[in-house]
């Protein structure tokens, strides 16, 4: 699944309170394969979290993620933030020179 992104031999790591909204989603509720879906994870993972979770298991950050300063953990979520939403500015932006090339000369005032 690359939605777009560029693939990278590497997990992607997600911290401990994103273990714990996911399995929260699940208790609430919701299907595993939902969530999964949802937060693109792969429903075996979240199943695992989740397994993890009622047998009262702490979740843990990832070692890359334990050594980060608040400052370096808000700087990448900022980043990962800018990733998704570049995408989405650019499809809109293609959209609005579309729409815009299509419309006559009279009706833009």
């Amino acid at each position: 699944m690359n939605n777009g992104k560029s693939s990278s031999k590497f997990a992607r790591r997600y911290d401990r309170e994103c273990k714990e909204n996911a399995v929260a989603l699940v208790r609430g509720g919701r299907s595993i394969h939902e969530v999964a879906r949802d937060l693109g994870v792969s429903h075996w993972s979240l199943n695992l979290r989740v397994k993890e979770a009622q047998g009262g298991r702490a979740f843990s950050d990832p070692k890359t993620l334990a050594a980060e300063s608040p400052e370096q953990r808000e700087l990448r979520r900022w980043r990962q933030g800018n990733d998704y939403l570049r995408p989405q500015r650019d499809i809109l932006q293609k959209a609005l020179g579309i729409l815009s090339a299509e419309m006559p000369a009279s009706d833009m005032r």
